[in-house]
């Protein structure tokens, strides 16, 4: 199940739950706010993994530098594929 998918059932699950009948454009809007939420924390979550690397490896920083690189890197291959996929 990808991102979209499952702020999909999300979206549908929380409507059940607060009992309220959605319309088709109404739960496409939940939908894309979960969305954008999931994608935000994935972000933010590998921007501290970057800051907890340049910490750790403060003593060797190329070591440091390399990790952060190669973490970056596959952050904005998430997000190339997380644009994709709208």
């Amino acid at each position: 199940m990808n991102i979209s998918e499952n702020a999909t059932s999300t979206a549908s699950a929380v409507c059940a739950i607060l009992g309220v009948d959605a319309d088709e454009e109404r739960l496409r809007q939940v939908s894309r706010l979960i969305e954008h939420s999931i994608i935000n924390a994935i972000l933010n979550q590998a921007e501290r993994y970057t800051h907890v690397v340049m910490n750790c490896c403060s003593a060797d920083r190329d070591l440091a530098h390399k990790l952060a690189a190669e973490i970056r890197s596959s952050n904005q291959a998430l997000v190339a594929n997380l644009a994709s996929m709208r």
